[in-house]
């Protein structure tokens, strides 16, 4: 354990405000589901979890940027990064993960924040800087390791690559047109990779 560790670890109520916050979180993501993003308030996250306004906004600036990390937490669970070998097999467990969240009580609440992002830029600044780009990063990796591999063509741009991925995705979670199942999130990572293989 380095210095700064055992620092970290001996300041007093450190452990205390860790448990705070993963409050903080949690009771977010409870109202999210319960009365939706644009009804919560400041108060009610902080009479839920028992903390204070202000150590809310030790954290975060606003209730958006709370409900951000609330659905990065979520989106964790269902999409990490597999890295089974193959850029064809990492993609597809990442999009079924995304589709099985979508699918499941948080997608009808994330579609609510992207909406919304879409008249107010502070919440666009935190879904893109504290959500969408660090999902972006796990995509990244992947079509990195495919090129690296020799899987995938090194002379397709990455970012028009993932947006092919993760672009139907999104599309059918915000218009209710099309499957949000394992076998869509397959036969969209299919038609994607056969363009982009090498």
């Amino acid at each position: 354990m380095s210095v700064e560790d055992t620092a970290q670890r001996a300041r007093p109520g450190r452990p205390r405000s860790e448990q705070s916050r993963s409050a903080v979180v949690r009771a977010t993501s409870e109202l999210l589901h319960e009365i939706g993003l644009r009804a919560m308030t400041t108060e009610q996250i902080a009479a839920r979890s028992g903390s204070s306004k202000a150590t809310i906004y030790k954290w975060w600036p606003n209730k958006y940027a709370v409900a951000v990390d609330a659905f990065f937490s979520e989106m964790q669970a269902d999409s990490p990064d597999p890295d089974t070998g193959s850029a064809r097999g990492d993609f597809t467990i990442w999009l079924r993960g995304l589709f099985h969240f979508y699918t499941g009580p948080s997608g009808r609440v994330f579609a609510q924040l992207v909406g919304e992002a879409q008249f107010d830029p502070e919440v666009a600044d935190e879904l893109r800087d504290g959500l969408i780009r660090t999902r972006r990063a796990v995509l990244e990796a992947v079509w990195d390791r495919g090129v690296e591999r020799g899987e995938l063509r090194a002379d397709v741009d990455r970012d028009v690559a993932i947006d092919l991925i993760v672009g139907p995705a999104l599309y059918r979670l915000m218009t209710s047109r099309g499957a949000l199942d394992d076998a869509a999130a397959d036969a969209i990572v299919d038609a994607v990779i056969r363009g982009l293989s090498r």
